[in-house]
């Protein structure tokens, strides 16, 4: 045995026997079914940063430039998630354990992202997952038995799973039963969810559902029910994208909205739930427009294309006393200046795949708005600030070069991106420091 695993198993244990003496001690974090399980103040994870970003931090000190350098130590030290995507169920399990012992140490609560689903993204710049649904289900169970049954973790459940089903892009599975790769895809996802659940019933496991800029929400609605929502804490949303933090609060909540009147109200008419591609309801006169994605919403925008009036006074007409009661989250690390609107004219802009001039968004926090939207039950940093997104082109038939950063051929998905990660930092909404 050499001596860096050596050095690994030793942290391993020392790691487990803190965490057993903090259990016996009454001090590791135990939270118990409640009606808010992430209580305002809660603590949330932050792994170590990538080598990529220690790489980075120390170019800039050599080259003396204190302030970037401190922008980018203050951005990878920010609560964020671990992201779990490859490996055998030995090893995923393995990785689980130790992020969950390190955030049990700390008395923090985890974010980890199971992202290994069979013909995941569509075959773009993050394709790959296990290699059937057997192997899938066989990997979610090793992520599963990482887990502790007392102890409290966030799981966000495939990202994009949903949104990019196999029927949305029939072209990345040539020759294959999309039909059949389509109900796989969410049975899958339901198997990870009631897996989860059996292993920790302390974890609050959330479906990923897109983004308030993608499908309609009774679209999404249907999608999530299928997928057995309801047997999970809710959804999560803009993971891995720059969609405004206020959108992305009144989408969520018509998606529980929407989940509630179908499941409640007048089950499976997701037709009469609102969405941002026809803001019409009682209060416009039912005269409705598409919202636009590129401006902030709210029910009291002059413009009518930013106005969610209509749609909330929709949602009252159609409920009457019933309430969404799914929850949801946020990823807001890369949205403090929302989506980006390209001005040139590239064949595909690919608006999200490292957008330039783009900055941080607001800090993880949990009940983040208790008052106006009680089913919101946190901002988290799911996507690590500073990963790239792939290799972008923008489109551009036959290169492989990204026009919009200097025409540099961008880091392959999840590699550190120095220049992004640094500008991230600097354009950060509301400042760092």
């Amino acid at each position: 045995m050499n001596k860096e695993v050596l050095r690994r198993a030793s942290i391993t244990l020392a790691i487990a026997s803190a965490a057993l003496l903090l259990s016996q001690a009454g001090l590791a974090p135990a939270i118990g079914a409640e009606s808010n399980p992430l209580p305002p103040g809660t603590k949330f994870f932050t792994p170590l940063p990538s080598s990529g970003a220690v790489t980075q931090i120390a170019k800039l000190l050599s080259k003396r430039d204190t302030k970037d350098a401190a922008l980018i130590l203050d951005e990878v030290t920010k609560p964020q998630a671990v992201w779990f995507t490859d490996g055998t169920p030995k090893k995923v399990q393995q990785k689980v354990r130790t992020t969950t012992l390190e955030s049990s140490l700390t008395r923090t609560v985890p974010t980890l992202v199971a992202y290994n689903v069979p013909g995941r993204d569509c075959s773009q710049y993050s394709s790959g997952g296990a290699g059937s649904d057997t192997a899938y289900r066989a990997w979610i169970d090793g992520f599963a038995a990482g887990l502790s049954k007392s102890q409290t973790v966030i799981v966000i459940v495939e990202p994009d799973g949903l949104a990019n089903l196999p029927s949305d892009c029939p072209a990345a599975y040539p020759g294959q039963d999309v039909a059949a790769l389509t109900a796989g895809r969410i049975a899958d996802i339901k198997y990870a969810g009631s897996a989860i659940l059996k292993a920790d019933p302390h974890a609050l496991v959330y479906l990923d559902a897109g983004h308030s800029a993608w499908h309609s929400v009774g679209d999404i609605t249907t999608r999530l029910e299928q997928a057995g929502v309801a047997d999970v804490q809710g959804f999560s949303l803009n993971v891995s994208n720059y969609q405004y933090t206020p959108n992305l609060q009144q989408y969520g909540s018509w998606v529980s909205e929407c989940i509630a009147y179908t499941t409640t109200v007048n089950a499976g008419d997701t037709g009469s739930c609102g969405d941002m591609y026809w803001s019409g309801g009682p209060a416009n006169n039912w005269t409705g427009v598409a919202l636009d994605p590129n401006g902030q919403w709210s029910d009291t925008a002059t413009d009518a294309t930013l106005n969610t009036a209509g749609i909330n006074s929709r949602y009252a007409s159609i409920l009457g006393t019933t309430t969404g009661t799914t929850h949801f989250v946020i990823d807001t690390s890369r949205n403090g200046r929302g989506p980006w609107a390209s001005t040139a004219s590239y064949p595909d802009p690919q608006t999200w795949c490292n957008p330039p001039a783009r900055g941080l968004g607001l800090r993880p926090q949990a009940q983040p708005q208790p008052t106006t939207y009680p089913t919101l039950d946190a901002y988290l940093w799911i996507k690590t600030p500073g990963q790239s997104d792939g290799q972008c082109n923008r489109g551009i038939a036959g290169s492989t070069t990204d026009p919009e950063w200097g025409g540099i051929v961008d880091p392959a998905a999840g590699a550190w991106f120095p220049q992004q990660a640094l500008q991230l930092a600097q354009l950060a909404v509301p400042a760092l420091h």
